[in-house]
């Protein structure tokens, strides 16, 4: 074997081994990319647009890869960011989420009560998006997303402690401003 075909070898061995890293990575980080872009974007078909997006990015800078410390944070970061761009470039939302928050009322339920649930849903939805963004996305990781507030710190790059006290704050003007609606409806 020649010197060229030894090394060209090696070359497509490390092309290889990189691809199979790369696909590890999708596998284990794809379910955390997708409610990342999710959260934000609240549509299944421009979430999946996001996440293929993110991994586009990730392998656009995967020579990167090898010199991060936290790669699960970092593509976490990556995914948030895609996703907020996003956000920006289109204006629609599901119909579904929007009339009846995601939730399916129970069969035993009572129109009444379904309806008033329903409604409260919307409206709980709308407070939400109605939030400042510096509020809203602290409450979305971590309460919706159910991410730490370590993992929020870094996608939000903020402190974790400025995490937790910005989605006390949103629950706070979520909960005054609920308060207030039911008091109008007695």
């Amino acid at each position: 074997m020649t010197a060229i075909a030894t090394m060209a070898s090696e070359v497509l061995a490390l092309a290889q081994k990189e691809e199979d890293l790369l696909e590890a990575a999708v596998r284990e980080h794809s379910r955390l990319v997708y409610r990342i872009a999710f959260s934000v974007l609240r549509d299944h078909a421009d979430t999946e647009d996001a996440t293929q997006e993110t991994f586009l990015r990730v392998l656009r800078y995967e020579k990167k890869l090898a010199r991060i410390d936290d790669p699960k944070a970092w593509l976490a970061r990556i995914a948030w960011r895609v996703a907020v761009k996003r956000r920006r470039q289109v204006v629609r939302a599901s119909a579904e989420t929007e009339e009846t928050g995601g939730a399916l009322p129970s069969p035993d339920a009572g129109a009444e009560r379904v309806l008033l649930e329903q409604e409260r849903s919307v409206f709980l939805n709308r407070l939400i998006a109605a939030l400042p963004e510096t509020l809203r996305d602290p409450l979305v990781l971590l309460t919706l997303e159910e991410i730490s507030p370590r993992e929020a710190a870094v996608v939000l790059g903020i402190s974790e402690a400025a995490v937790r006290s910005r989605a006390y704050r949103a629950r706070q003007v979520l909960r005054e401003r609920m308060v207030a609606w039911m008091n109008v409806r007695k």
